[in-house]
């Protein structure tokens, strides 16, 4: 009798921690260092929040080994709760029939209250739907802006410029005389040419920039960009502009030197920039566009990641999902990860909570990207929706590099990214029947 006293008590004991165990998920990423850091804070601050649900954040890697693991895993049947993908990747995951939750739908079952204007502007459809239904989370968000180097600014007697003609007619030359080059940047698909769509209001691909099927072909082969690269190939030859590299940090060192007064990044390397002992103050503006392309200039893309809720989990995995969610998107949360790093707040309140506490009135330049996602929009600013996308960044990289070493003509350059474009979106396509 004391033996089977013992095991219903166990019994019940086990019954009991079984009831209040944790539910726990995973989520892959691809942040590594200070921003993993940042990362496995927010995921301890969460676990700590409640003792409902417990999150793993797991480091898979680049952005591209994230990726590729991520697929990889959903075949066999072994995908995270949570996946970050980045913006080239989206159209991958979206296409992956069955393989995702739309986040939207993902909160609403599980009572949580949603609203898509509560998000910034810049941010709301970039991975959303063709009806305006987000898909994926937005995370880690930024877009290009300008950095400059104000002492080098100050001794050229010239400011930053806002239009690129203003660039090469004032602000270039006046630098080169200074002793600095005047610009570099880090990201030709992403900054020149993607954006450079959007800051002029310009269609990128058929299909409404591919959001209205897979049919889709890229629009990148125009007269505005040509112009924009022959541009670029002239400044270069006079010392304006320098391209160091398809590496981001290629381009970005050269600044942090001292060397080069100008610097295209992303809005998100603010929080990096503002740790590091650089040998000058620094500030930052608006990406400049073409007065001669449009003299109304529309809201930049953004760049970075969003999460995903992967498919294939149970409902009490998907509510704590849902709820990691809720958690991260808070004004608290969002005004953290975007003091910390230097990626935008997602949400209307998290960047009120920012001007409030006074965070631009200590560093103006934080603000920059908020307020050029917060421009107005136009028919082709929401952002793309390619697939086989990272593959046309291959492309356009070595394209583009092709340009600035002299190895081929700006319009064979474009005629080759047009050609190799479409046939990579054509394989798509049939990958989606």
């Amino acid at each position: 009798m004391k033996r089977i006293a013992f095991t219903t008590a166990a019994t019940l004991a086990f019954a009991a921690n079984a009831a209040f165990a944790e539910t726990e998920i995973t989520w892959w990423h691809a942040m590594g260092g200070a921003l993993g850091d940042t990362v496995n804070q927010i995921a301890s601050d969460f676990n700590a929040s409640q003792d409902e649900y417990k999150i793993t954040p797991v480091f898979k890697g680049t952005y591209e080994e994230t990726l590729t693991a991520g697929i990889a895993a959903f075949r066999a049947g072994e995908q995270p709760n949570v996946m970050q993908v980045f913006d080239a990747g989206a159209a991958t995951v979206i296409g992956a029939k069955g393989a995702t939750i739309p986040v939207q739908d993902l909160l609403a079952d599980n009572g949580v209250d949603f609203d898509i204007n509560d998000y910034i502007a810049g941010v709301r459809y970039f991975y959303a739907d063709s009806d305006g239904k987000m898909i994926g989370m937005p995370f880690n968000s930024s877009t290009p802006i300008m950095y400059y180097n104000i002492q080098a600014l100050e001794k050229a007697g010239v400011t930053a410029p806002k239009t690129w003609e203003e660039f090469q007619t004032v602000t270039a030359p006046a630098l080169k005389e200074a002793g600095y080059t005047a610009l570099s940047q880090s990201h030709l698909p992403w900054i020149f040419t993607e954006n450079f769509h959007s800051r002029h209001n310009l269609p990128f691909a058929t299909n409404n920039n591919g959001y209205d099927g897979v049919d889709t072909q890229i629009l990148v082969n125009n007269d505005a960009i040509k112009a924009h690269f022959t541009a670029v190939t002239d400044w270069q030859e006079k010392g304006h502009f320098e391209w160091f590299g398809t590496g981001w940090g290629d381009n970005q060192t050269p600044f942090e030197e001292g060397k080069v007064a100008m610097w295209l990044g992303s809005s998100g390397s603010f929080g990096g920039l503002s740790k590091k002992d650089l040998p000058f103050d620094f500030s930052a503006t608006m990406l400049p566009y073409w007065e001669g392309v449009t003299k109304e200039p529309t809201q930049t893309f953004i760049g970075g990641a969003s999460l995903f809720a992967m498919a294939g989990h149970d409902a009490e995995e998907n509510k704590a999902t849902a709820a990691f969610f809720d958690f991260l998107t808070s004004s608290e949360v969002q005004y953290f990860w975007h003091k910390e790093t230097g990626y935008v707040p997602i949400t209307e309140a998290a960047y009120e909570m920012a001007k409030a506490d006074g965070h631009y009135d200590r560093a103006p330049a934080a603000e920059v990207g908020i307020q050029q996602l917060s421009l107005p929009g136009g028919d082709n600013t929401k952002g793309y929706r390619m697939g086989f996308y990272v593959q046309i960044r291959d492309v356009m990289n070595r394209e583009y590099g092709r340009i600035l070493t002299g190895e081929t003509s700006v319009e064979d350059a474009f005629n080759a990214i047009e050609a190799e474009a479409n046939n990579l979106l054509a394989r798509f396509a049939k990958t989606q029947g």
